[in-house]
Parts: C-alpha cells; structure tokens; sequence
C-alpha cells in the first residue's frame, strides 16, 4: 500500500505528483459534524473550515492552489454552506473544479480535495529535518481554543476558530528555507512528535519560548489544535523571510522523542488531538 513515492509514505500533509516537469501537491480532509465541528455549527462557517484545513495542507508544502474538489451532504443550512464556500474560495482566489452532492441520513460529512502546483523543488517535506536544525513555529498558539469557548462574539478568538486563515504567502516564502516543515493542526505537541518521527529525530522544546495565547493555560494551548500555523525546522543560521519563534532545536539524527524542559513526552500522554 501507498508504494508510489508520491505518497510520501502516507506520512506527509499531502502527496506529490511530478507531472511535466512540475510537481503538483494533492492533499484531501473530511469532517464530520459532531466530531470535527459542532453540530450547531454554521453551516457557511463549516465550508470555510473545510477549504482552509486542506489550503493549510498546501500551504505546508509551499504550494499554489489550483482548485478544490468538494463533497457536500445535503441538508438543512445548505444555502449557508454555498455563501461560506464562494467567501473563502473568492477571499483565496481559489476556483471551484467540481465535486459531488449526496444525500444521507445520520451525522452529515464533508469532504475537499484541493490541488496545488509547488512554489520550490525539493517540495518541503516532513522528513528532512537535521540535527543542529532549530525548530520553528509561526503566529501564536491557542486563539483556536478561546475562540471555541467564546464562539459567536466576533472577537479575533473567535475567528481564529470558526474561520482560520491558511498561511499560503507564508509558507511559499519558507518553502526554500526549511528542512522540514507542515501545518499544526492537531495540537503543536503531537505535531512536533510527528515531525519528529517522520524525520528520525529528536525534538527538544522550551515551553518559555512557545507562543500562546493564554500563558495561565500554556499547556492547554500547546495540545488543543486547529491553529493552523507553520512548523518548521531550518539550518540555525537561515534567515527567515517571516515571523516565527524558535522553540526548541533538533538532536540526535536516528533517535525519534520529543523532549518538553527535559522531559520524554509521549503520544499517549495526550499531546493533541487523536482522530
């Protein structure tokens, strides 16, 4: 299963197909209602939900999109859903190439396939990183998480939760730059484990340099996700086309762990979201 190169092993955020001389970015979520957004969730905001995870997964590979490919489960709310999609695809200049319509009984599901064509070749890759690499991520952590708790007030909180922003310019400009590097979705701890395993190497963080939104709940915002952010490892004296903050450095090149201040963390010791 997944033999062709292009999958990357199923351990990447997308796959990459050289074609023609070019090499174009495939990645495909889904979300069910109940699981991945609430199930009195606005419809409009859902749609916008579902493009940006995926434009997040190209943003990753420092990829321009081409289009998307949506599945919608019909239901109440659909004119909502319609809005939300047309906002984020005319907001990311994004076009729509087509999909599928269902109708179904029991929880609702959606699902985007989007496309895009890499900015760089190597195509930035979770696999890369070095040891003596520093650990970088962009933005701060946990607005996703206030903003769940304060839904529906307009704040940036709650934005940063009902309508994330992909960082495509970000990571187009990052892609020459980073040795490793994907998206935070699923909490930065389990995604620095992930990045980490990926690569065969060991991650060392300091929590006092890691950016969060709340410091009285730093943990909370270290593992809750859906902030969508770039995590990235690059060379210590790389120069930096964006904002981020180093949090930690990369060691031991063949040895997979996560280190937090010292101490051996563990997937199985929550540091994120599970699907």
């Amino acid at each position: 299963m997944a033999g062709d190169p292009a999958a990357r092993g199923l351990d990447d955020d997308a796959a990459v197909l050289e074609f023609g001389g070019e090499s174009l970015v495939l990645t495909h979520d889904t979300m069910v209602q109940g699981v991945h957004v609430r199930e009195d969730e606005d419809l409009a905001d859902v749609a916008w939900k579902l493009i940006a995870v995926n434009l997040s997964d190209l943003a990753a590979k420092g990829a321009k999109p081409l289009g998307v490919l949506v599945s919608h489960m019909l239901g109440e709310g659909d004119e909502r859903f319609v809005r939300g999609l047309r906002e984020i695809l005319e907001a990311y200049d994004v076009a729509l190439l087509g999909g599928d319509t269902v109708r179904a009984e029991g929880r609702r599901a959606w699902g985007c396939t989007a496309i895009g064509r890499a900015s760089h070749t190597p195509v930035p890759d979770r696999r890369r990183a070095q040891a003596g690499d520093g650990v970088y991520v962009t933005g701060v952590l946990g607005r996703a998480m206030l903003g769940f708790e304060d839904r529906g007030s307009g704040s940036a909180d709650d934005l940063a939760y009902r309508r994330p922003q992909p960082l495509l310019a970000e990571g187009r400009m990052l892609a020459p730059v980073v040795s490793a590097m994907m998206d935070v979705s699923d909490g930065l701890l389990l995604d620095c484990w992930r990045l980490a395993k990926a690569s065969q190497c060991t991650f060392r963080l300091e929590s006092t340099r890691i950016p969060v939104a709340d410091p009285a709940r730093a943990s909370d915002c270290m593992r809750w996700g859906d902030d969508y952010q770039l995590l990235f490892t690059a060379a210590p004296d790389a120069q930096l086309p964006v904002a981020a903050s180093r949090i930690g450095q990369v060691d031991a090149a063949g040895i997979p762990a996560l280190l937090l201040d010292g101490q051996i963390l563990t997937p199985e010791e929550g540091l994120g979201y599970q699907h």
